[in-house]
Parts: structure tokens; C-alpha cells; sequence
């Protein structure tokens, strides 16, 4: 499943990109995100020893992975579209002083165990510019409005081979979200924009923001640092996570 949703994203961009010559702009910019994992992770909980911290427990430290998106901004009265991937994986030796349960098995106390977690998230927004807003400024500030689907491709795994233990379960959660983007223009070759994603429903919550400084280096090109945190608490199907994920990111790309 994981596969298959991969492929059919990177398909989606494919195509699009292919039309962009309908498009009255183009964004295509790849980078990495530098992120800090946090909170806790649980798999059918009988207590709340058996939720995992991250990083004291499972001994998940910083990753650098790699993100991508398209942002096609089309002719007037037809929706805007914009595409970004952000994979995310964990590994690493935990090990916990108590027992703790972990779906149908049962986990020794001190004793070591290795995990991985694999988080990939794939956003596809429709949305719209606010009218007026742009022309009123000079073209200095821009606000839109829309819709995001975002697609979670979890798996988490513990393996505790001292005690011939091991565990794992995977999900894919499509969530739709709102989003929000404002971009500020204060001077010809510098942007400063800031994003947000975001949904709330039952006792689950998932927000996500993006802020960034682009720099038009020559022509089309630019490179652009930022800053993104993601938070996600969640229970479905028995998994129960509270995460969140914070750290720098880096892009290069173009706009034509």
C-alpha cells in the first residue's frame, strides 16, 4: 500500500508538471527537511506505561530527509493546485524499565530492543487567492484559501531479540484538511510565506506549519530556508500516536 500510494503521488505530479504550459505559474522546488521527532507512540494499550516516548524510550534522535513540491497557479476562476511529499523514518535501540505491551505481545522490562518508525505524508491542496487582496497591496500581499488531502502512510515495528519478540503494524489515513497560505513580497527578489494545514475531529488533531524565506538567486531560480512543525495525535485501528515534529528546511527550485 505504501508503494503503491508513493507511486501514484509521484504519477500525479508527473502529470501536472506536464501540463504546466496551460498553467499561468509554476513553483517546482526540492529540498530537505532537517527534524526533530518528540512525543509518544502506543499499539493497543492496556496502560499508560505502554506508551513509548521517542526519544527516551525508543532513542529516536534528529533525521535529514529529503521533501519536494509543485505549485501550479492556473487561469482565473479555475482552482489552484499544490503538491508536496515529506517522508519521514526513524530507527534505533530502545529499551524501557518496565514491561510494556505492544499489540498481542508483551515486552520484557531492561531489556534491548530495536524499532522503526516510517511516517510519509503527501498533501495535494485546491484552493483559491482572495480577491482584491493582492491588487489592493501592489502585488505585495497575497492570502489563499482551500481544501488539503493529506495522505499518512504509517508503519511502526519493535523487535526484541534477547526474548524472540517482535511486533508491527501499518496504516494509511487520508485526512482532509484546511488550508491557509499567506505570501509577502516586500521586495522584487525576496518572499517571506507562511502555511498552514490543519484538522481537528473527536479527540484527534493534526496541524501542520510551514514558514519560509525565498531568495530569487538568478532567472527562474531561487533557494529558500525555513522552518516546519508538525504535530499529530491521532487513534485509529488500535494505533495511538502523539507526536511532533519540528526542524529547519532547505529548498532550491524554480518559478516560471
Amino acid at each position: 500500500m505504501k508503494k503503491t500510494l508513493a507511486i501514484t503521488f509521484l504519477l500525479i505530479l508527473f502529470n501536472f508538471a506536464a501540463a504546466t504550459t496551460h498553467a499561468m505559474g509554476v513553483e517546482i522546488a526540492v529540498g530537505g527537511w532537517y527534524h526533530s521527532p518528540g512525543g509518544s507512540l502506543a499499539y493497543d494499550p492496556d496502560v499508560s506505561s505502554d506508551k513509548l516516548d521517542l526519544e527516551n524510550d525508543l532513542g529516536y534522535e534528529e533525521e535529514f530527509r529529503p521533501t519536494g513540491r509543485i505549485k501550479l497557479d492556473l487561469p482565473i476562476f479555475l482552482p489552484n493546485f499544490y503538491f508536496v511529499g515529506a517522508p519521514m523514518e526513524f530507527e534505533g535501540k530502545g529499551n524501557k524499565n518496565t514491561g510494556f505491551t505492544f499489540g498481542d505481545e508483551t515486552f520484557d522490562a531492561n531489556v534491548d530492543f530495536d524499532s522503526k518508525i516510517q511516517l510519509d505524508q503527501y498533501d495535494i491542496a485546491v484552493y483559491y487567492g482572495i480577491p482584491m487582496i493582492k491588487t489592493a497591496t501592489l502585488g505585495m500581499l497575497n492570502i489563499d484559501l482551500g481544501l488539503n488531502l493529506r495522505i499518512i502512510n504509517f508503519e511502526t515495528e519493535i523487535d526484541q531479540k534477547d526474548s524472540g519478540l517482535s511486533e508491527s503494524e501499518s496504516l494509511s489515513l487520508p485526512l482532509p484538511m484546511v488550508y491557509l497560505a499567506v505570501q509577502l513580497n516586500p521586495l522584487d527578489l525576496l518572499d517571506i510565506e507562511a502555511e498552514f494545514r490543519g484538522i481537528a475531529y473527536n479527540d484527534n488533531h493534526l496541524y501542520s506549519f510551514i514558514c519560509r524565506v525565498k531568495y530569487q538567486v538568478f532567472g527562474p531560480v531561487f533557494a529558500a530556508v525555513g522552518y516546519r512543525y508538525d504535530t499529530i495525535n491521532i487513534d485509529e485501528q488500535d494505533v495511538e500516536v502523539d507526536l511532533d515534529f519540528s526542524g529547519p528546511i532547505f529548498e532550491a527550485g524554480v518559478i516560471f
